[in-house]
């Protein structure tokens, strides 16, 4: 042990401190270090256990319980006759809903939205993602075995996120594409508000959006800088499929649709600015640097591209980037999130300079990696 550098053997002592039962009955005790622990074992049950709280989620939500619940005070027999449910199920449901902030009892037995409930029931993109995790629940109830398994077997989340197999030429890209950009348009928008309230983009020029699917991001960065000309580079499919509504949202004097694969193609020219907005995390490193080098090349000197997506090794928002993206990823078959540190050292391969990392008010939505060509 005494070969080990100091920072390995202080945090062996740590952890066995830690692990000390009297050590942990010790820290409980005392008035200054009681909050500290209460905080830690209240963090390791929530480890433990939030399987379930996900899954009371996905009930409230295909449950129709939030829309019932934004029309209240209901009474619990009111909703189980609307849900389907026994009286007994229905308070059951709505009991542990309440434990979420999700419900709350506001007279006996009527019920109206908690707080966390009504910033869920407005969010349709945040459902979405409750509705699709189930996939990924399935996929995770071996989760050694999901590991053990080669990338390239199915899972339910390859089968369903087929959109990167499109990008290699799959059959039937129509229907799986169009599943993949519908989704993809519910969330987007966390991640454009998360980006407009960090980053100030140039009041003229253009930009493109990479990878843009039906063109929700475009609609938000659009909205906010009216003097921006727009363009939008994806799989043909894609590009038909939300080129209409982008245009009458952002104007077809502004927009220009470029059909493409950005793996095969080269990316348009002429713009001053790119982003890439939850796409990188999605590939592996050798087609991830690729899809890099072929922005830069497209790109003239002083050019910028902003790289948005949740990262890995990011303070206060590690959970989601390896333990939640570790496993999606993985899952899905293809890509990893990556910490800026990672990034950076793959755009200045792609030959751009001056990378920057812009923090996020959220970062447990996505961070910002910033660079020049």
């Amino acid at each position: 042990m005494s070969s080990q550098p100091l920072k390995v053997r202080w945090k062996a002592r740590r952890n066995a401190l830690f692990a000390s039962r009297s050590f942990q009955y010790w820290t409980a005790r005392l008035p200054f270090s009681r909050s500290i622990a209460r905080s830690r074992a209240g963090s390791m049950f929530d480890h433990i256990v939030g399987f379930s709280y996900s899954r009371v989620l996905l009930a409230v939500v295909e449950s129709g319980l939030l829309e019932h619940l934004k029309d209240g005070p209901i009474a619990a027999s009111r909703i189980a006759a609307e849900a389907g449910l026994s009286d007994e199920a229905a308070l059951c449901l709505l009991r542990a809903a309440r434990a979420l902030d999700v419900a709350e009892e506001v007279l006996p037995d009527q019920w109206m939205l908690g707080q966390q409930g009504a910033v869920l029931a407005a969010n349709e993109g945040a459902q979405a993602m409750i509705r699709h995790h189930r996939l990924l629940y399935r996929d995770l109830a071996e989760p050694l075995e999901l590991l053990r398994k080669d990338r390239r077997e199915a899972t339910e989340l390859s089968t369903y996120w087929s959109y990167a197999g499109a990008l290699q030429g799959t059959a039937e890209r129509g229907r799986e594409t169009t599943e993949y950009s519908q989704l993809m348009a519910a969330s987007q928008h966390f991640v454009a508000d998360e980006v407009l309230a960090t980053f100030r983009f140039p009041k003229r020029g253009r930009l493109l959006d990479v990878g843009g699917g039906h063109g929700a991001f475009l609609k938000r960065i659009g909205a906010a800088y009216p003097g921006l000309q727009l363009g939008l580079f994806d799989l043909p499919e894609v590009v038909e499929a939300g080129r209409d509504g982008l245009a009458d949202a952002v104007g077809r004097d502004r927009l220009s649709c470029h059909p493409g694969n950005f793996f095969e193609d080269a990316i348009p020219g002429g713009y001053d600015f790119v982003t890439l907005v939850r796409i990188l995390h999605d590939h592996d490193d050798g087609p991830a640097q690729d899809l890099l080098r072929n922005i830069r090349e497209s790109l003239e000197p002083g050019a910028r591209l902003m790289i948005a997506e949740p990262m890995a090794r990011i303070s206060g928002a590690e959970p989601m980037g390896e333990a939640f993206f570790g496993l999606y990823l993985w899952a899905m078959g293809s890509g990893r999130a990556r910490s800026p540190k990672e990034i950076r050292s793959m755009l200045l391969h792609a030959g751009f300079s001056r990378v920057r990392t812009v923090p996020t008010p959220q970062p447990v939505v996505a961070s910002i990696v910033l660079a020049q060509a």
